[in-house]
């Protein structure tokens, strides 16, 4: 089933949900903020996105600026990190089979369902 990491606060979030919608396909909302992934739920996201964890933080929010910019970081640091801050996480995030996409543009969802 395709899954959408989502925050509704979001206008890159609601404009993927929005895509996932008009697809006509099934989907499930993942709410990370209040469902936060397990350290090996992020592990295995990470892998599907092919990319390394730190490419998956959002580096604008002020608590990266303040508790971990510049901090010499391990991969399992930079996901636990996640995990204590689940808002440090980019969104929107597709999951479809063993493949995933961040939605930015929300249209590079498009490439996987």
């Amino acid at each position: 089933m395709i899954q959408i990491y989502h925050n509704n606060r979001c206008s890159k979030s609601r404009s993927g949900l929005q895509i996932l919608e008009e697809s006509g396909k099934n989907f499930e909302i993942v709410k990370y903020l209040e469902n936060i992934p397990t350290f090996d739920e992020l592990k295995t996201l990470i892998d599907q996105l092919g990319m390394p964890p730190i490419d998956l933080i959002r580096k604008n929010e002020a608590v990266w600026k303040s508790d971990y910019k510049g901090k010499d970081l391990s991969d399992s640091d930079i996901i636990e990190a996640m995990i204590k801050n689940p808002k440090l996480i980019e969104r929107p995030i597709v999951i479809n089979a063993n493949k995933a996409v961040i939605g930015r543009p929300p249209e590079k969802i498009l490439d996987i369902i």
